[in-house]
């Protein structure tokens, strides 16, 4: 979803340093030649095709209409695409603490990749859930997923958040990766 923002604001500001620098050439161009018609934008035929259409045909209104979802389309990738934070329990009323998953992903799989016979491992966190997905260093995984949901759900429960996340730790033995 950052990446979307990301394009619409490079977009959204490569249109907007466009339309600066059309201004300030029809200014400029104003200014030297007053009365004539723009130098890029010709605004004299532009007002003559304008002055025709009511507000009330179909073309205006469907613009508008397009102009309308595009806007509430922005405001929706806008309000989704904000900082997911996890929130923990605050010290003091006045204080807020927050973390983000990226962060409690880091401090599960440190704890997971600390176990003996994990060869990778890979962890994903969001608020509502920890997903592992570790592989072993061994063809025969024992007792290796209990161990590390065990590591897994005492990392989580170590740190102070107000809602405990799921955990859920899947492995792979070599012979599966192949």
């Amino acid at each position: 979803m950052r990446f979307v923002v990301r394009l619409i604001t490079t977009l959204l500001g490569l249109a907007a340093a466009a339309a600066g620098v059309v201004l300030v050439v029809e200014a400029v161009g104003a200014l030297v030649r007053p009365g004539t018609g723009g130098l890029i934008v010709p605004w004299q035929r532009i007002h003559a095709a304008l002055s025709v259409v009511s507000w009330d045909d179909a073309p205006v209104r469907a613009i508008a209409a397009g102009v309308l979802v595009a806007g509430l389309l922005l405001l929706l990738i806008a309000m989704t695409s904000g900082r997911r934070e996890i929130r923990l329990h605050d010290p003091a009323p006045e204080v807020t603490v927050t973390t983000d998953p990226r962060s409690l992903a880091r401090l599960v799989g440190h704890q997971v990749r600390d176990q003996d016979g994990v060869a990778t491992a890979s962890v994903t966190a969001s608020a509502k859930r920890v997903q592992v997905r570790a592989s072993s260093q061994f063809r025969d995984a024992g007792d290796l997923q209990g161990r590390l949901t065990e590591a897994a759900k005492h990392a989580v429960q170590e740190l102070p958040l107000r809602d405990t996340p799921k955990v859920l730790v899947s492995v792979s033995t070599p012979k599966e990766r192949r």
